[in-house]
């Protein structure tokens, strides 16, 4: 007995240094803190990181793993390829996954003089992909990404198997979301970032319920945001001025339409729009789930996805 509660006593005593220097670790040196977490995260995935400058110069970062039928995965505004490592770690096993950093954002070039609508983004995926040997393929968008995923399937039809929106943007007519209704009345807009606080300020925007995050690897994602301030306010002006509507109108790209049921960046309503201009479209919504179903809810999301394609 004794010795069984001398083992027990070593496990609680090694827990406790455990945690006490993963704390220090992340206080000490938040930078290699976060690079060693999405280090994690991107191996759980099964993904790698791998980058390639296209014929014209142009330089994307991307993830990439798994096998099967591609499908690229684009993510919204102001986030990055890393937002998608939790839902992609359910869809490897099924899937060639490839998950780009937009032109404008994460590691990706970001000229200051380009055009970012969604219309010029999704020509440039469509190089990057053919540089990659893709032709056919998936495509998965979140808000802005779902707005590119959206043109990217207008532009080239017969090229896109399936679409996954996942409270997607460009649906305009919609009703205001909250979000809309704050940038019109105050002139501020929430999803830009100048401070570690703003940052901070932004999670109830995006998320239901968002997760701990501790305050260092907090402040270190936030320099990305801050950096790209000035790229950023641009790009939100394009993209909010750009309807997808007429654009998709009879798209028959078969099509599932995720959307949370708290969304405070874009309505909800939206997703009702968005099926009745896609005719060969369904759509979930997630209870309690905010802007951000595969980060607030990646292996529910993930299981919407594989149902969908399972009965495609």
């Amino acid at each position: 007995m004794k010795i069984v509660k001398r083992i027990f006593a070593f496990i609680a005593i090694a827990a406790v240094l455990l945690v006490t220097a993963t704390i220090g670790f992340v206080f000490l040196a938040p930078e290699s803190a976060t690079r060693l977490f999405l280090t994690l995260e991107r191996k759980q995935a099964g993904l790698e990181r791998k980058e390639i400058d296209l014929a014209d110069g142009t330089h994307y970062v991307y993830l990439e793993g798994g096998s099967g039928e591609p499908l690229m995965m684009l993510h919204g505004f102001g986030a990055n390829k890393d937002g998608f490592d939790r839902v992609a770690k359910f869809l490897t096993p099924k899937y060639r996954v490839i998950i780009p950093d937009h032109i404008g954002f994460g590691e990706s070039a970001h000229p200051t003089d380009a055009d970012y609508s969604p219309k010029e983004q999704a020509e440039r995926l469509h190089l990057l992909l053919t540089s990659l040997g893709f032709k056919d393929i998936h495509l998965a968008g979140s808000s802005m990404g779902g707005q590119i995923a959206l043109s990217y399937a207008a532009f080239y039809r017969a090229e896109v198997k399936s679409l996954w929106l996942l409270d997607t943007a460009g649906i305009w007519s919609a009703p205001a979301s909250e979000l809309r209704k704050t940038i019109e009345e105050t002139g501020t807009n929430p999803l830009l970032v100048r401070t570690e606080d703003e940052f901070a300020q932004l999670f109830p925007w995006v998320m239901a319920e968002p997760p701990f995050i501790p305050g260092p690897i907090m402040n270190v994602i936030a320099q990305e945001r801050i950096r790209n301030y000035d790229l950023e306010q641009r790009i939100f002006t394009q993209i909010a001025s750009d309807s997808v509507e007429e654009r998709i109108r009879g798209l028959e790209t078969p099509t599932l339409i995720v959307w949370g049921d708290k969304d405070r960046t874009i309505n909800v309503a939206t997703a009702e729009v968005l099926r009745d201009l896609l005719p060969n479209s369904q759509v979930v919504i997630q209870p309690n789930i905010g802007h951000l179903p595969h980060l607030e809810a990646p292996e529910r999301s993930a299981n919407d996805y594989l149902r969908f394609r399972s009965g495609m």
